[in-house]
Formats: structure tokens, sequence, C-alpha cells
């Protein structure tokens, strides 16, 4: 998947552009178009004209900057118009497209020999040969070599008749490399069984194997068989409510044939609440309406899927969950679901538990995403987005941050390791990040304690967005100007919550196992994937302590929150500076069964790359995880509006 330059108008400043083009004489460029990895050494020469191109055209809108501007007045508690939301109409007749911008775009493409082969409310879907589309957006497209592949770019950025006012927000599709987000479990994908092997512990801490070597002063014990949603609600401070009269959307790609019996059948295993009839709802494409399914695996978004929608249900067991799978994993399709949902305020609560590193970034396809996010944003949704499950994601030696979530409109969710004791008393957190050393051949020591590093929650500075208003005076420089120069920039994550798969939670799935049968079953599961709907599900909380008012676009609120007692404050040494913690974790060496033996090996907690977990925000866990005092510190709001 590709996201990454934000391209919005208004009180918001997004960032760090590279020197921009010159402006062509009566044109209007359409910034970002052009990606970075189309460059002179890697031109191989111009796209046959005959060729065939299929792009977007993003509609602008007639007040972008308007736009822009709205959504932070109605997420900022200190504006006079926070909380007063509008409705998809009010949204489209405020500023949507008119029917006058849509046709002017459509006559300028028909008349540089393109077809309109489809038209919504946010994008014109167009093909034609290669010579028509170079005519249309005023550059050359050449083949280059990228990763080893050839893909088609443009020689320089796009644009648009300076006729049209404004009214294209950007083009995507004129480069073909493939832009595809991934989702962000930690275990193996569920096409294929995964079965946990024993022993476990029920809570943290409760067996212990005295024969295994010591670590860290101490016995470590087995890691959890998975927590509950009794655990994660009382860890999280959920109280007595529930979620009711909320609904929490999910976008994934996809959809589980399986999820309505696989989500029932955990419940009732678990002690979770019953479903009631039409409190999981599924909107996706017709099953023929499906592509690039080997590209994409579309089996392993099955597990993605039931890890959402069951810990959603856990931790919010009242609230309704409508799931909207998009066709493939491609942005395009992705941003259709995120629009389906925002065209018929289908949820106030959005979990997207996919992305990919902002260095695959391409700035036409961001400009999308925010405009969709903006949209969101005015009509009270909020979007939730996974940090990311490998720490400082380096990519080629460069650190990296994962987007979408690095959005300004959009709330990053960053992982904690959680340690939930007896009567489901909250223990301790670090931030998660993962040393593994296996047990020696002679069973008395960790091979290379405490062993090289394995996942851990992304996040960090941003190259790309520059710093919202809301982090101001929290993130502290050091972060902020993490990337060298003068200008702060956005930092990951916003809040945080349990990922780690060694403290992960117990889902129910269909998976097929070697002998070819498919058959429920139940397994652990963790990432970053984890931590963003168990917030979307705490969020749903608050809202229903809230009287119902949507809390809309949350970092605003979650930030004004920092430093009080709403927060586990979490570090990567809770029990102390130097006091390492661990548990002991057995798998099956294939994954399935014990025919070919057991691995054992020691998980150390709070060591997340390059990134750490320290008093106060930090961009592994953010502001810090919900706490007894966070979905109690939402009051009914005194100025809210139609929503």
């Amino acid at each position: 998947m590709a996201a990454a330059l934000p391209l919005v108008a208004g009180a918001l400043a997004l960032g760090a552009q590279s020197a921009t083009a010159a402006q062509p004489a009566g044109r209007q460029l359409l910034s970002g178009t052009k990606p970075q990895w189309a460059t002179a050494g890697s031109d191989k020469g111009a796209t046959s004209d005959s060729g065939k191109v299929t792009v977007r055209v993003y509609l602008a809108g007639k007040d972008a900057a308007g736009l822009a501007a709205y959504a932070q007045a109605v997420s900022d508690p200190n504006s006079t118009e926070y909380a007063h939301y509008l409705t998809p109409a009010q949204v489209q007749a405020r500023f949507g497209a008119t029917t006058a911008q849509t046709g002017a775009i459509t006559d300028w493409l028909t008349s540089a020999g393109l077809k309109v082969t489809g038209t919504n409310a946010h994008y014109l879907t167009v093909t034609g040969e290669v010579k028509a589309a170079e005519k249309a957006f005023g550059t050359q497209l050449h083949n280059y070599t990228k990763s080893g592949h050839t893909y088609r770019a443009p020689t320089t950025t796009a644009s648009a008749p300076a006729s049209l006012k404004g009214a294209v927000l950007t083009v995507t599709g004129l480069d073909n490399a493939p832009k595809q987000a991934s989702h962000d479990d930690t275990l193996p994908p569920p096409e294929d069984a995964f079965v946990n092997a024993g022993p476990f512990s029920t809570y943290y801490g409760s067996n212990t194997d005295k024969k295994l070597p010591s670590a860290y002063g101490g016995k470590a014990p087995y890691t959890i068989q998975g927590y509950t949603g009794e655990q994660l609600r009382a860890a999280y401070g959920a109280g007595t409510y529930t979620g009711k009269g909320v609904t929490v959307a999910i976008t994934d790609a996809y959809a589980s044939p399986t999820i309505v019996g696989d989500s029932a059948k955990l419940a009732k295993d678990t002690g979770g609440q019953k479903y009631r009839k039409g409190q999981l709802t599924q909107v996706t494409p017709a099953a023929d309406g499906y592509t690039n399914v080997e590209d994409c695996g579309a089996a392993g978004w099955y597990g993605e899927e039931s890890l959402d929608v069951e810990s959603v249900h856990a931790v919010a067991p009242d609230a309704n969950i409508v799931y909207v799978g998009a066709k493939s994993c491609y942005d395009d399709d992705l941003l259709d679901s995120l629009n389906t949902i925002v065209d018929g305020r289908l949820a106030t609560i959005v979990s997207n538990s996919w992305g990919d590193v902002e260095a695959n970034s391409t700035p036409d396809v961001q400009a999308a995403y925010d405009q969709t996010f903006e949209q969101g944003v005015v009509e009270g949704i909020g979007f939730y987005f996974s940090s990311g499950d490998d720490g400082d994601d380096t990519i080629n030696g460069a650190k990296d941050v994962s987007t979408p979530s690095n959005s300004i409109w959009a709330t990053s969710v960053g992982g904690t390791s959680l340690a939930v004791g007896k009567n489901d008393k909250y223990l301790w957190e670090t931030g998660w990040g993962t040393e593994r050393a296996p047990l020696s051949a002679d069973g008395k020591s960790w091979d290379g304690f405490p062993g090289p590093f394995t996942s851990g929650a992304g996040g960090g500075t941003s190259k790309t967005v520059a710093q919202p208003f809301y982090q101001r005076g929290v993130v502290p420089d050091s972060l902020a100007l993490a990337n060298g120069g003068t200008t702060r920039m956005r930092v990951q994550p916003d809040i945080s919550a349990v990922a780690d798969p060694n403290t992960g939670f117990l889902i129910g799935e269909t998976q097929t196992f070697p002998n070819g049968k498919a058959k429920y079953s139940e397994y652990r599961l963790g990432g970053t994937s984890l931590a963003s709907p168990v917030i979307a599900a705490v969020q749903a909380l608050a809202e229903q302590a809230r009287g119902g008012v949507p809390i809309g676009f949350a970092n605003p609120l979650i930030y004004d929150r920092y430093g009080t007692s709403a927060y586990h404050d979490v570090t990567d040494h809770p029990l102390g500076q130097g006091q390492g913690i661990a548990n002991v974790r057995v798998d099956y060496a294939n994954g399935v069964d014990a025919s070919d033996g057991l691995i054992t090996s020691l998980r150390t907690f709070g060591t997340d790359s390059s990134l750490h977990a320290t008093v106060g925000y930090d961009d592994v866990t953010g502001v810090g995880s919900p706490a007894k005092g966070y979905v109690q510190s939402y009051k009914p709001a005194k100025k809210a509006g139609k929503n």
C-alpha cells in the first residue's frame, strides 16, 4: 500500500514537501503525482502511446480549505464549533463537488481523448491510451525500474487546467507500481492452521516451571493462553460501560465466510456476551467483485477480521459492529470501503488494522485518504489505525513510520505487553518490543540471552507530515525534531493498548489443517492489529459514557487528558530501571501439533528496536494506555450539534 504526503489546505500545515516544480502556464500542479522512485537513473524510456491507462481523478469539492478548517474546529474542545457535526448530505452540500465542477472536469478529460467510465461523489474513473493521458495531465509517461521490476510513471508532476479553479484534488494511477496494504498480525496467516502449544498461564504469572533456567533474577512464567474480554475490560477501566448505543466499523480486505459462527462460538467458549440478532453485520462486494485474490493472500485476511471483530465485541459487548470489506488490499479499494462508511455514516468509530511504511507512500494517494478522513471528521467519525509491528521499520538503513496512521486526521494506535494478574488485576505494561532466546539443548540456559529483536510496536517521527496542533506542548522536541531541521513533525503513536502476541488475545477462527479439513479452533493472536480494535472498543465505552454524543476525531481529547489519571504511563521498566521482565513460550515446531517436536523460548519484554517507552509521551505508546479513569473522564458534551 502507498500513502504519504498529505495535501490539506487551511489551518493545519501538513508537511515538508520537496522542492515544488514550476507551475506551467495555465495549469494547476497536482502535487505528489510524480513518485520519488521515478528517477533519471531508473528511466527506461517512453511508455508506448497505445498502452492503456486507468486512473482516478479525485474531486477537491468547492471548498477544500473550508473542509480542513471545519474538521479542526469541530474536533477542538476550545472551538465554538466543537462537536457541531454535519450529516453526509450537509457535508456534500457544503463542501462537495458541484454538478458544474464535475461536468467541467468530464469535458476536459473527454476532450483529451479519455473516457469517463464511472462517477461518484469522490472521484471519476477514467480510461484511455497513454497519449491521451499525457495530453490531459500535461506530462509524459515513461517506464522506470523499481525493486527489480519495471513500472510506468509520469516524468514530471501532473497538472490540470487552471480554468478548473482547483476542482481537481489529485489523480492516482498514472504510475502503476503496486500499492497494496498488509495487515499486521504477527503470527502465521490462518489460511493454514496455527495452534498454540502449552503449557499456559491463565493470568500473568499463574504457571511457572521451576525446572527451567532463571532470567532476570527469577523464574519467568509461561505465556498466557490468550486474554479474554473480561481481563481486557478490567485492565482498561471499562467499569459498567458496554458500548450500548454505539456502532464500531471495521475495515479490512475481503470477508471471512465463517465470521458469524466463529465469533459466536468464541463468545460462548470464553464466557463472553452472546451476540444479539443483527449486532454484527457485513458490507461487502458481490462474491464476484473481489480482485487480486492471490496477490493479496485473501484468506490471510480472515484471521485479521476475526481478531478485529472478536476483540471489539469482547471489550464493548453491546456495541454494534459493521464490517466493511474491501474488494482487494489495494489503496483504491480500501479507500472505497472507508468512503462507504463516511457516505452512509455507518459508524462513529472506525478501526483499521492495515497499512504500509511511509517510504512506500505516494502523496497523491495520501491526499485522497486525508480528504476522506476530513469528511468523516466533520460527521463525527473517528479513524483508528495500527502503528505497525516492526518497531522503527528500518528501510534501507533509514527509520520509518506507518501510513496512513501518519495522517494528522487519524489516531495512531501503538502497542504494549500487558500483564493482567489474578482476579483480573492490572499489574503493569511495557512498550511492546520482544527479544527471543531459545532454550539450550541441555535445558540449562537460554541461548544468546536475551536474543535478537523479533517484533515490536511501530512508532517514530514522520518525514513528511508536520506536527499537528494537538501534539504541541506534549510531544518533546527530541522526538518532533528527530529527523533534523527546524520543522517539528508528526510523531506516532497517539495512544496504545495490548499488542504483544505473547500477551495477546484469544481468537476463534475456522482454519485449514494439514489433512485438508477446515475446522474451528482457538489461538492467541496479537500485533497492533489487536491494539487498534481494543482502543476502538474503549472509545465505544467512552462514547456511551458521554451520553451517546460522538467523540469524532479523538486526538484533541486524547492529548487534552495527557498526564492525568486517565492513562497508564507505560514504560519499558515498570518494575524498576534495569529490571528485565520475560515469559516463557512453547511452540509446536510445525505450528500445528507435537509430531515434529516443541520449541521453548524466553521472550523478553520492553525492547522495541531503537524505540523506547519512557516516562511521559514516547514513540512506542504515545500518551499511554487507558486506565481506570479514562472512560469515566468522558462527560456529556456541553456543546453538541447534530449527530
